[in-house]
C-alpha cells in the first residue's frame, strides 16, 4: 500500500514514470496532513495553563482530527485504486460487440469511482478547514503556525481533488453523475475559498507577510 511506504520510497514513487501516486493521492496526502496538524495543535492545547476554557472543544477536535487523517490515509490509496481501475478498463477486450458493451461499462464504472474518490476528499478536506480554522482562533498560540499550515494543506487538498474531479467528469457520457458532481465540487471550492480568507485573516503574521 502507498500509505505504507517510508516518505523518502513515497517521493521517489511519485516521481517515477508510474502514473500512481498522482494528483489525487496527492491531495488525500494533503488533506492528511492537515488533519494531523490540526490534531497536533488541539493535543498540545488540552492541559495548557490559561486554555481551560477550551478544553473539551480540543479534546474534541482531536478525535475528530484522528478519524479523519485515518480515512484520508486510506483515500491515498483509494484514489490510486480507482485509477487502475480505469486503466484496466481500457484494456478489456473489443473483439465482439457484447466485449465492447462491457468495456463500455467497465470505463464508465470506472471513471465515475474515480471521481467520487476525490470528492470524498475534497468534502472532508473542507470539514478539515473548519477544525484547522478553530485551532487557529482557540488553540496554543505557540502552535498557530502549525494551526496556519493545516489550513493551507487543507485549501490545497480541495483545490487539487475538485482538479482530479474535473478532468474524470470531462469522460463521462452520464449527464446527470456529471452535473451532480459539477454542482457538488462547486459549492465545496466557494465555501473553501471563503473559508480559507476568514481564517488567515485571524492570524496576525499573516498580515506582515
Amino acid at each position: 500500500m502507498l500509505s505504507d511506504l517510508k516518505i523518502t520510497e513515497f517521493l521517489s514513487r511519485t516521481a517515477s514514470k508510474d502514473p500512481v501516486p498522482g494528483g489525487g493521492s496527492i491531495s488525500a496526502l494533503a488533506a492528511a496532513l492537515s488533519a494531523a496538524l490540526s490534531e497536533m495543535v488541539a493535543g498540545v492545547t488540552v492541559g495548557k495553563k490559561g486554555f481551560e476554557s477550551y478544553e473539551k472543544e480540543m479534546t474534541d477536535i482531536t478525535k475528530k482530527a484522528r478519524t479523519l487523517r485515518e480515512k484520508l490515509t486510506v483515500d491515498i490509496d483509494r484514489d490510486s485504486d480507482a485509477y487502475s481501475q480505469v486503466i484496466r478498463a481500457f484494456g478489456l477486450p473489443t473483439d465482439t460487440e457484447e466485449n465492447k458493451n462491457r468495456r463500455r461499462q467497465a470505463i464508465l464504472e470506472g471513471l465515475k469511482q474515480a471521481s467520487l474518490a476525490p470528492l470524498s476528499v475534497a468534502k472532508d478536506a473542507l470539514e478539515l478547514l473548519d477544525i484547522a480554522g478553530q485551532v487557529v482562533e482557540k488553540g496554543n498560540k505557540n502552535a498557530v503556525t502549525d494551526a496556519a499550515v493545516a489550513v493551507m494543506m487543507a485549501r490545497t487538498a480541495i483545490l487539487g481533488a475538485i482538479l482530479n474531479v474535473k478532468i474524470n467528469l470531462d469522460s463521462i457520457k452520464d449527464k446527470a453523475f456529471v452535473e451532480d458532481l459539477k454542482s457538488q465540487i462547486q459549492g465545496v471550492r466557494l465555501k473553501a475559498e471563503q473559508k480559507e480568507k476568514d481564517i488567515l485573516n485571524k492570524i496576525d503574521l499573516m498580515q506582515s507577510l
